[in-house]
This record gives C-alpha cells, sequence and structure tokens, in this order.
C-alpha cells in the first residue's frame, strides 16, 4: 500500500489559506484600506465596479515601497509589523502591506504601481494566482495603487456563492465605514459603477458620524467622554428616543480598530435600562485607547473580535460613562438631593397685589340631609354631600363598583345602573346575558372583541386580526398592482443611510406596488409624493422609515396563503413589506370601537385566506365553549 499523506503544491496551499482570509470582495476592501492607512496616507479613494466582482482598486497618497518591498509583500508569511513572537501583544498598526497581499494575489488578478516620493520611478507589478506576470519600472505618482480584478475567477466553486451585487456592497460599504470611522482625519472616497457614494473630507469624529450616517443624526448625538487609568473613552451615544429594533448603528473601536463584543454590547444596553424597550438597540459610536498589551487581537482571523485582560472593569468603566452623559445631558430622570423644594416661595415684587386667602361655605348646606344608614342597627350613617355642599341621591349604588366604565364613588353621575342582568355601554352595545340573541360584539379592555357563537363565546385579538385583514389585502394589491395611493399636499423628503437608501431602492418596485409614489431627490434623499389609502393621516416620513425598519427585522417566515410552494426572492420582499406596512396601519390595542367596526372587522377576518393565525403565525382568535365555562363553576 502506497503512502497517502504528502505536501500540498504551493499554488493550492495558497488558495486554501486565501479562504480563510478572503471570503468576499469586502474582506479584500478591508486589508487594502488598512494598509494604506498604516502607509501614512492622507487622501485615500476606493473603486468599485460590479460589487467587487470585476474590480476593486485602492488609490493612496502614502509612502510608497521600494522594489523589493513590493515584490516580498506578495509571498507568504511576509509582514512588516511582526519580527518575533512577543510582537504579537504590542500591535498598534494594522498592517503595512504584507500577510494578505499574498491571500488576494492567490485568488485574484492583482496590478500595483508604488512609488516613494525620493524616487524617480515607481515599480509595477502584475500576479495572477500567485504567479508574477510582470515586474517593471513605470512613471506613477507618490503612494501606491492596488487593483483586484476577478475575485475567485480561478475558484469557481468560491464565485458562485457570491451574494447578488447589492448584498455584497453592503457588506463593501460596511468595510469602508469602519475604517473610515476609525480616522475622521483623513479624506476617503468611494465611487461604485462611476458614482460616488462617499465623499469624507477630513475633521472631527462628529462630522465624520454625519458624512457616513446622514446630517439627520447631529440631533441624535450625546457625546461621551471619560479617562481612567485602564482606558479612555470617547464618542458619541444616539438618544434612546431613536433606538432601533434592528442593530445597524453600534460601533466600537480599540484604538483605531472596529470590534464587536457582545458582553460590551450589554454594558451599553445596560446604561439605557428603562429608558427603551428591552427589544430596542441604542445607537453607539465609541472609541477606546487602551495599551496594546491588555488585550489580545489575534483570537479572529478578521481581527475584529479582541479579548480584554479585564473585562469586568472595562464593562462597569463603559456602563458608568454612559450613564453619567445621558444624566449630564438631560436625558435621563435625575433627582437632586441637595435642594429642599418642600418650602420655595415667590419673592414678591415692589407693585405686586397681595392676594389673601378667601373661604367660601354653601349656605344651603344642610349636613343632617340625605343620609343613608351604614348598617340596620343605626351604628352610623355616611353622608353622601358633595365636595361642594351639594346633596347627592338617597340610595348609594354599590353596583357601580362592577361596572368598568362607571367612575367610581361620584356621586354626579346621572346614570342610573341596576342590579339587573343587562348593562348599557356608552357605546350603545347591549350586552344581555339573559336574552343572548340580542349578543352580538363586545369590546373588552380594548384589546379583545368577544362575540357569541353556537357552542359558547369567540374571542379575537383586534390587532392581530386586523394586521391578517390588511396583509391579505395590501398582498392582493401588490399582486395586481392595483395599489391605491392618496397623493400628500406637501411631498416630503427623507434622508437615509447609505444602507437603507440602497435597500429601499432595491424594493422600490414592489414598495410602488403597495402605493407609494416615491421618487429620488438628490444623494441618498427620496421625496414621498403619495402614501397607501389605509395609511391614513399618518407621518408619511415616519411611516416609510418604520416600514423599512420592521422589513429589516422581520423574522425568516411569513404565514401567508401560498405555502404550498416557496417564494422567490421579489414575492419574499413583497410578503414582508405587506407585513411591515399592515403592522403599522393595523388598529391597535386601546383603541375604541364602535359596534359596527367590530362587526366589520369579524366579517373581514373570516373572508380572509387564513383567518386563525397573524402574518408571523400567532393565533388571532380563540373559542370558549359552554362545557368549559361550566367548568368554571364546578
Amino acid at each position: 500500500m502506497s503512502d497517502i499523506i504528502h505536501l500540498l503544491p504551493d499554488s493550492v496551499a495558497n488558495q486554501i489559506a486565501a479562504g480563510e482570509v478572503i471570503q468576499r470582495p469586502a474582506s479584500v476592501v478591508k486589508e487594502l484600506l488598512e494598509n494604506s492607512v498604516d502607509a501614512g496616507a492622507t487622501n485615500i479613494k476606493l473603486i468599485v465596479k460590479d460589487a467587487g466582482k470585476t474590480l476593486l482598486q485602492v488609490i493612496d497618497n502614502g509612502c510608497g515601497m521600494s522594489e523589493t518591498d513590493a515584490r516580498m509583500c506578495f509571498e507568504r508569511h511576509a509582514t512588516s509589523k511582526i519580527k518575533k513572537a512577543d510582537d504579537l501583544f504590542a500591535i498598534r498598526t494594522m498592517g503595512f502591506r504584507g500577510e494578505a497581499m499574498a491571500s488576494i494575489a492567490a485568488i485574484s488578478q492583482v496590478e500595483m504601481k508604488t512609488k516613494r516620493m525620493g524616487d524617480e520611478l515607481g515599480v509595477k507589478l502584475e500576479i495572477e494566482a500567485s504567479n508574477v506576470i510582470s515586474h517593471e519600472a513605470c512613471n506613477t505618482p507618490n503612494g501606491t495603487i492596488v487593483s483586484v480584478k476577478n475575485i475567485f475567477f480561478n475558484v469557481p466553486a468560491r464565485r458562485k456563492f457570491l451574494k447578488t451585487d447589492s448584498i455584497e456592497m453592503r457588506h463593501i460599504i460596511d468595510e469602508f465605514q469602519h475604517v473610515a470611522f476609525a480616522y475622521p482625519s483623513l479624506v476617503f472616497s468611494l465611487y461604485h459603477n462611476d458614482n460616488d457614494v462617499f465623499l469624507l473630507e477630513k475633521g472631527t469624529f462628529r462630522q465624520r458620524i454625519l458624512g457616513l450616517c446622514g446630517k439627520n443624526y447631529n440631533e441624535k448625538l450625546v457625546p461621551v467622554e471619560e479617562e481612567t487609568t485602564l482606558l479612555k473613552i470617547s464618542g458619541f451615544i444616539g438618544k434612546p428616543e431613536f433606538a432601533k429594533k434592528v442593530r445597524g448603528d453600534q460601533f466600537f473601536f480599540a484604538n483605531n480598530r472596529f470590534i464587536k463584543n457582545a458582553y460590551l454590547h450589554h454594558a451599553v444596553a445596560n446604561a439605557f435600562q428603562g429608558l427603551i424597550a428591552p427589544d430596542y438597540h441604542p445607537a453607539y459610536f465609541l472609541n477606546f485607547t487602551l495599551d496594546p498589551g491588555s488585550i489580545d487581537i489575534n483570537i479572529h482571523p478578521a481581527k475584529t473580535e479582541i479579548k480584554f485582560e479585564d473585562e469586568k472593569a472595562v464593562y462597569s468603566i463603559i456602563r458608568a460613562a454612559v450613564k453619567q452623559s445621558l444624566g449630564k445631558y438631560n436625558i435621563s430622570p435625575s433627582l437632586d438631593f441637595t435642594t429642599d423644594n418642600s418650602f420655595e416661595i415667590t419673592t414678591p415684587r415692589k407693585n405686586d397685589q397681595i392676594k389673601f386667602p378667601q373661604i367660601r361655605i354653601n349656605p344651603e348646606f344642610d349636613p343632617f340631609k340625605k343620609t343613608t344608614p351604614l348598617s340596620s342597627s343605626g351604628a352610623g350613617y355616611i353622608n353622601h354631600s358633595s365636595l361642594q355642599g351639594e346633596p347627592t341621591g338617597g340610595k348609594m349604588d354599590w353596583e357601580k363598583m362592577f361596572n368598568p366604565e362607571s367612575p367610581s364613588g361620584n356621586g354626579n353621575n346621572e346614570k342610573e345602573y341596576s342590579s339587573t342582568q343587562t348593562i348599557k355601554r356608552e357605546d350603545e352595545t347591549t350586552l344581555n346575558f339573559g336574552e343572548t340573541d340580542s349578543v352580538a360584539a363586545f369590546q373588552f379592555h380594548g384589546k379583545f372583541i368577544m362575540s357569541q357563537i353556537k357552542s359558547g363565546m369567540m374571542v379575537i385579538h383586534q390587532q392581530r386580526a386586523h394586521e391578517r385583514i390588511l396583509f391579505e389585502k395590501f398582498l392582493m394589491a401588490a399582486e395586481q398592482n392595483k395599489g391605491m395611493c392618496q397623493q400628500l399636499l406637501f411631498p416630503q423628503n427623507v434622508e437615509f443611510s447609505t444602507h437603507d437608501f440602497d435597500l429601499i431602492k432595491e424594493l422600490s418596485p414592489e414598495v410602488s406596488r403597495l402605493g407609494f409614489d416615491l421618487g429620488e431627490f438628490g444623494k441618498n434623499t427620496l421625496i414621498i409624493r403619495g402614501i397607501p389609502v389605509q395609511a391614513g393621516d399618518a407621518d408619511a416620513k415616519v411611516l416609510l422609515e418604520k416600514m423599512l425598519e420592521i422589513f429589516k427585522s422581520t423574522p425568516g417566515s411569513l404565514l401567508t396563503e401560498r405555502a404550498d410552494h416557496p417564494p422567490g426572492k421579489s414575492e419574499n420582499n413583497r410578503n414582508y413589506l405587506a407585513f411591515s406596512l399592515a403592522k403599522l396601519t393595523s388598529v391597535k390595542t386601546g383603541k375604541k370601537l364602535q359596534k359596527e367596526e367590530m362587526i366589520s372587522l369579524i366579517d373581514e377576518l373570516f373572508a380572509c385566506e387564513m383567518p386563525y393565525v397573524s402574518p408571523s403565525g400567532k393565533p388571532t382568535l380563540i373559542t370558549i365553549s359552554l362545557e368549559d365555562m361550566d367548568k368554571k363553576f364546578q
């Protein structure tokens, strides 16, 4: 039997190693941008074509490289920041031309031009699948230009699993933002298919946030500053009222490197406890400056996760710093224990008229009139006179205590309630426990609709039922392209983040089918000219923003009437958008319904294809049989 273990060829080993570092075009963007930062560049330009599948090009005005360095950076295990093992725990830079360059060259066609400031000529290299095609002198500006073409051209299985251009571009924008946030003093620009996506001038961290997330973030930010012997914290948090159900505006940076850390995220969320709902996430943009020896950045291949030497102390400092900012800028309620407000008397001015207190009495008040015995033995009496001394009715209606609609103890209430079996509600709906034929519908606690059925009683969740009704109506209108639109008298402009703007553009055909009339109005801005008729007088801007937020947070499956086949992408988006709009425009818990509205809702619910469950799969109604009710009284 022959030997079965052998060494891999270098080309195959490089491709396997590349797969660990280069997972998609965004991975290339991350490595190239970080290299440019460490090269000392002050102006970095990223050019993307076809979401990076055709071209990724980074142009910087950094220090450039010598001819030897240019060739060495494409070798495996080449690095500029590590000379011994101890250097792993003192890393302050991102990495200057090395490590990842060999992985990038193994799965793409790379062209690099670089020139140092003091050199007359630069050097040009062309590498394809780790093979050097050409190496020659060239005339090029100071700095470095790296062009990565046809990523995964020699690994078709990997290229086949790349997502759509819109998804891959979102990942590229994410990586671009991570680097641009960390270095607000540098000029960054991003172009996709010859269109400018970001043009960021150097400035403060706040200006960089506004440049990447939109100018409307200016009113949402609260500064955070704290310095201890362990670490220094600086940055901004979002105000509680702008928290969202989906994540997306959460950024931690440790020594100018973007990181993810669920433990520290919990520290920030804990500081917001009591100010936002439990399932909402606050926005934050926080920088940590600390000793590199107290963290380990090599626990993750992409270095997006780090390990702190004293995580509990870091947790406490972050939580305290965020709570301090919330209190300092009057975002959270606070108590002042140093001021006694019990005897605050306004000092009168010289010409002020002094008003003396007056005593008013009712001359017709008779304390011996209209009294009711407390007990049959006459042990005491209860006076039913009002506070103004006006007498009220003689008999004490104790039955009012059992009527949630009547104000308890109000002697001026002119309605008379009796202990008979008929209760008259203010909405004129009669619930007669003796004559059951007259029962139609009865609203309970502004949340449920109770109605009699032959076998007992039916209880309907009014909001979920209305969601199901609207969901199927919106779906039908979208499929038939008959969404009814009401034009706005004054169209509204809405500015989105780059992510959300790209998403809403991708969804625009389906959004229009639902009844929205949208148009582009400048960079990352839409103009809303009309909204669906079912939205009523809702704020168009808030409606569109919340619909997009619910769309992003919708679970992976919805209960539709077409469960017999898996929906395509367009149909899936349509389902999610219809669900989002139905959730926003449905009648909410606490809304008082008239008798006709309740009967109409019941009729429309049972006209649906799936009346028993909401689009998210929760029950819309339950039934209680007479037998079950009889058992409760046994």
